[in-house]
């Protein structure tokens, strides 16, 4: 069963959020974001659009085939480039509150948000440091 998670970048009151499929959870989403995705990474994530996998690497390499059916082992796999989908583009909200309604209405478990250059976590309720998180 799918564990769905969003992430998203907050730039002044504006947030720009995509939505991923699969492994939503701390360990593998939450530790992905923490140790491989800076706020110019995070940006660029976000704006290919919504994730089946959260990958290591955002792009994979020329020789691979890579698509959602043949994924390239650590790429990201975002349905509107890796699989023709449509529909797939990141959403746009005006506060914290409206992004959270929005995405847990569209199945979000985890929340992840790069603000001011540090990752967030929530579970719906308030954000807190994701390297605390993962700490513990």
């Amino acid at each position: 069963m799918a564990t769905r998670s969003t992430i998203a970048v907050m730039h002044g009151p504006i947030i720009k959020a995509i939505s991923v499929h699969w492994d939503g959870h701390l360990k593998h989403v939450g530790f992905t974001l923490f140790h491989h995705y800076s706020s110019e990474r995070a940006n660029m994530l976000v704006s290919l659009g919504d994730l089946s996998v959260l990958g290591r690497r955002i792009e994979p390499t020329l020789e691979s085939g890579h698509s959602l059916n043949k994924p390239e082992k650590d790429v990201c796999v975002f349905y509107g480039r890796d699989n023709g989908e449509s529909n797939t583009e990141y959403s746009v909200f005006e506060s914290i509150e409206d992004f959270v309604t929005g995405m847990y209405m569209a199945g979000a478990e985890y929340f992840y948000l790069m603000r001011d250059g540090q990752w967030f976590v929530s579970t719906g309720k308030e954000f807190t440091l994701l390297q605390e998180e993962l700490a513990e």
